[in-house]
């Protein structure tokens, strides 16, 4: 019975969404300047490319920028404040006011209607104020620091996920790679094969349907090879695509499979949940949810803020402002303000009560997200050693279904075996390295959210 050997470690929605990432990134790199340069890097440099040149992490680091601009803000809504105005009226109707008419010796109660003022006024002046105290400010002020590590830590959390993403692509191509190798030893092996039994065919010790099978097998084989060469590029391709580098460079890998170690060396030391970004930036959260409550309670404190102004009026009958021997009158002033809040309806008591509840949350979300990580830790580490343990088996499998084709076309070559014994022998040595490197891959996968869930991934 004929059996369907895969022709890919990776999942059909997995192929499709690389097809998906190389359509885009093509489409994205024609409006951008060509990156045709030659690039040999390890897992490492690849990386560090990434944290260069992937447009996830610039836009991290401007989102870190536009935050030490929000503090920049916050900061000089403290310092003097100054603004110039310049009011300029003309009135088409100048305002009527009503005068007792026994002013002017008219009957008493009595009003008669008077237009005072010109038709013409200006005012131009300058405010100052400055804010001297207030609690809101003050928690604002200290608030700075949490929103500077908050968004590091959120710039953080992208490289790590960059890191991991370029990481499996690395490793996939790698494999594909040497999947890629093997193929073409698997086929020159049975063109040689080919070749013996069309030899022993044409001199009469075989029969035509021998040669028959191991045509359609070698066939077989050559459209496996073009398949995986096909999915060879597409993981270049998506390499390219984790890393910010242009579809149109060159990229060539250095890190061998050899020189990975899936476990590691020694036993991790007791792990720092801090070590973990997404626990880092719920601390800082919770931080930022005491300060809130801090800055609710300073509600209730009074604020004091001190001001002045100074400007010059002038009144004109004709629109001449710009001739300056006529006078402008000046007006002065200074003062100071103490806002003291005294009743707001219980709006104020009712947001620290928000607060309180938040913080509560903010501490019931550290305490699972430790859980969380336990739990990430436990999977990854169970998942790791399994994956290596299964990629032990293959590996011997792989080696066993050798031998045994070895065995079988030697037989069959001193004419004691059938030629059907030595095809059912190279389908089995296929599916054993289909197998292999499915169990690769999957161990090389292992050991990036095993890295992650320690926080090792990146230094």
């Amino acid at each position: 019975m004929k059996r369907r050997i895969p022709i890919s470690i990776f999942p059909r929605p997995f192929r499709r969404a690389m097809v998906a990432i190389v359509i885009f990134a093509s489409m994205s790199s024609m409006a951008q300047t060509r990156d045709t340069g030659s690039y040999s890097f390890t897992l490492q440099q690849t990386i560090d490319y990434a944290m260069q040149n992937q447009t996830r992490i610039q836009n991290a680091v401007y989102d870190e920028q536009s935050v030490e601009k929000r503090i920049k803000e916050i900061t000089a809504m403290g310092l003097p404040q100054l603004s110039g105005s310049l009011d300029v009226k003309d009135f088409l109707e100048i305002p009527t006011s009503l005068v007792p008419a026994d002013f002017a010796g008219g009957p008493p109660g009595t009003y008669f209607p008077v237009k005072f003022g010109t038709q013409y006024n200006a005012t131009a002046g300058l405010d100052a104020s400055m804010l001297v105290f207030s609690g809101e400010y003050i928690v604002a002020l200290q608030s700075r620091e949490v929103m500077r590590e908050a968004s590091r830590k959120g710039t953080r959390r992208t490289k790590i996920e960059t890191a991991a993403a370029v990481s499996k692509a690395y490793y996939s191509v790698l494999v594909n790679d040497e999947r890629a190798k093997l193929i073409d030893a698997n086929v020159a092996r049975l063109k040689k094969l080919m070749e013996d039994t069309k030899a022993l065919n044409d001199n009469g010790f075989v029969e035509k349907l021998d040669l028959d099978r191991i045509t359609v097998a070698y066939n077989n084989l050559l459209v496996e090879k073009e398949k995986v060469q096909r999915m060879l590029g597409l993981g270049i391709a998506l390499l390219k695509f984790q890393a910010g580098m242009d579809q149109q460079a060159s990229l060539s890998l250095t890190d061998k499979l050899a020189d990975v170690k899936l476990m590691p060396e020694v036993a991790p030391a007791k792990f720092n949940y801090s070590d973990r970004v997404e626990y880092s930036l719920m601390e800082t959260q919770k931080l930022g949810s005491e300060m809130q409550l801090k800055k609710e309670k300073y509600a209730f404190m009074p604020s004091f803020a001190i001001y002045g102004s100074y400007s010059r009026n002038a009144f004109r009958t004709e629109f001449d402002f710009f001739d300056f021997n006529k006078e402008w009158y000046p007006v002065g002033l200074i003062g100071a303000r103490l806002n003291v809040p005294i009743f707001s309806g219980g709006q104020k008591r009712y947001r620290v009560q928000q607060a309180e509840l938040s913080l509560l949350k903010s501490k019931n979300d550290l305490k699972f997200m430790q859980q969380s990580i336990d739990l990430d830790q436990a999977n990854a580490r169970i998942s790791l050693v399994n994956a290596a343990s299964s990629l032990d088996v293959q590996k011997k499998n792989m080696e066993l279904a050798e031998n045994i084709y070895r065995v079988s076309k030697v037989k069959y070559e001193q004419g004691v075996g059938s030629n059907l014994e030595v095809l059912n022998a190279e389908t089995s040595l296929k599916e054993a390295q289909t197998n292999y490197f499915g169990a690769l891959y999957d161990a090389m996968i292992s050991k990036v959210d095993y890295d992650k869930a320690t926080g090792t991934l990146i230094k």
